[in-house]
């Protein structure tokens, strides 16, 4: 419906002496047109919409070009970029257009700045050069229709605040106990400096309905690097002389008030992380550092609050956390974590220095958004085996789930391409 917009309201602005009403528009847009130089004693020529129409580049001056009023578009608002090489203007409407191709009163959205006409009177002679219809200009990561509506089209689902619930039914002795799961958490990255990248967690919390337990994080911190030189150079003689760069990526994992409650048959147990430190070996990550795979591991101090003491708890882990595809539609994490509790009291009914193991894998998919929030699906398996409960045998727990997810903030990756990569 744009192109048709445009090129009436060009036509009229172009049109030939012929009389009446079209004598009176030529004289109009002559007036308008003056000040930008000598008038060129034959119109410009008006090339045929293209398809699909071209899009403003973000990062082109623009102009706000006022147009002699059409019936598609009354205000004779227009953005323009102009090219003084190829005299070529991609000419786009100020508003809005509603469904049959006319001019609504919402102005575009997260466009750019545009000046006015009259800064560039030195430059432009704008009857000597070809007005095309095309799309506004939109940032990295978002995508315009023609006409002139925006929508994000990349998201980055390390960077929100989201909102889930699902179906998580959990396999012990061999019988299936249905449960729900409501979660909540707030994810942030910030890029440091060089190359290197902060991630941060907030409130991170799974509530398990059904079978009374939750698990909650106050905060939780680590982050990534790409060191400049490498850590060490060998350099081997057999034959020619070989040098191999050994990258050793180290970074730190941080955890503060880690809180897990739950219940199995008659005990209820409880467990208050004070704080957790672990290094952290990155194996593999991304040029962005978004993605990674990892080692980690290091000590916490943790309450039992149930027992009343106080314990050491060394750890270890293997995680991976990879955005699979341009624009953060697929998302993976896996991990697999071993700890053993020391320094614990004796507690009739567990060992003394109990273990815990667990491994989980979770995938999540973007389904739609609303308002340029991200819907997603989610599913996940996990498996835990431990000890550390009071009459409890040790045994493998193994659950799986299915949901949806709601992030309240996703905004475009910071490698998010321009709109134009959208119909790629």
């Amino acid at each position: 419906m744009l192109a048709p917009a445009v090129a009436l309201g060009c036509a009229l602005l172009l049109a030939q002496a012929g009389g009446g009403e079209e004598e009176d528009t030529e004289a109009r847009a002559r007036e308008l047109l003056s000040h930008l130089g000598e008038k060129p004693a034959s119109p410009p020529v008006i090339q045929p919409p293209a398809s699909p129409l071209p899009m403003q580049d973000p990062n082109a001056a623009t102009v706000c070009l006022t147009l002699p009023p059409t019936k598609a578009v009354p205000s004779g608002r227009w953005r323009a970029q102009c090219d003084d090489s190829t005299k070529r203007c991609l000419v786009a409407p100020m508003y809005e257009l509603d469904a049959d191709g006319v001019e609504t009163e919402r102005t575009l959205e997260r466009v750019g700045p545009c000046t006015d006409e009259s800064y560039f009177s030195d430059a432009l002679r704008l009857k000597t050069y070809r007005l095309e219809p095309a799309v506004a200009d939109a940032p990295p990561g978002w995508y315009r229709d023609e006409r002139g509506r925006v929508m994000q089209f990349n998201f980055d689902l390390n960077r929100r605040l989201w909102l889930g619930g699902a179906w998580a039914p959990l396999l012990r002795d061999g019988e299936v106990e249905g449960r729900m799961r409501a979660d909540f958490g707030i994810s942030v990255e910030v890029p440091g400096e060089g190359k290197r990248l902060h991630r941060l967690r907030f409130l991170e919390t799974e509530l398990f309905l059904g079978e009374p337990s939750f698990e909650t994080t106050l905060l939780r911190y680590d982050f990534s690097v790409e060191r400049a030189e490498p850590l060490f150079r060998v350099t081997t003689f057999f034959g020619k002389p070989r040098r191999y760069d050994i990258d050793i990526n180290l970074g730190l994992w941080m955890e503060v008030l880690h809180a897990e409650e739950l219940e199995r048959e008659d005990t209820k147990a409880g467990f208050l992380t004070w704080g957790a430190v672990h290094a952290t070996l990155d194996l593999w990550h991304s040029k962005d550092l978004v993605s990674y795979v990892r080692v980690r591991a290091g000590p916490s101090v943790e309450r039992d609050y149930k027992n009343g003491f106080t314990t050491l708890v060394p750890g270890a882990a293997l995680e991976g956390d990879l955005t699979l595809d341009r624009d953060g539609f697929h998302h993976l994490r896996v991990g697999v974590e071993a700890e053993k509790v020391l320094l614990a009291q004796s507690v009739e009914g567990r060992p003394l220095r109990p273990e815990r193991l667990r491994v989980n894998a979770g995938y999540e998919l973007i389904l739609l958004a609303i308002n340029d929030q991200p819907l997603s699906l989610v599913v996940d398996g996990r498996g835990a085996w431990r000890e550390d409960l009071q009459n409890v045998p040790a045994q493998w727990e193994w659950s799986g789930s299915a949901g949806l997810r709601f992030s309240l903030w996703a905004p475009a990756r910071r490698s998010a391409p321009l709109a134009t990569a959208a119909r790629e």
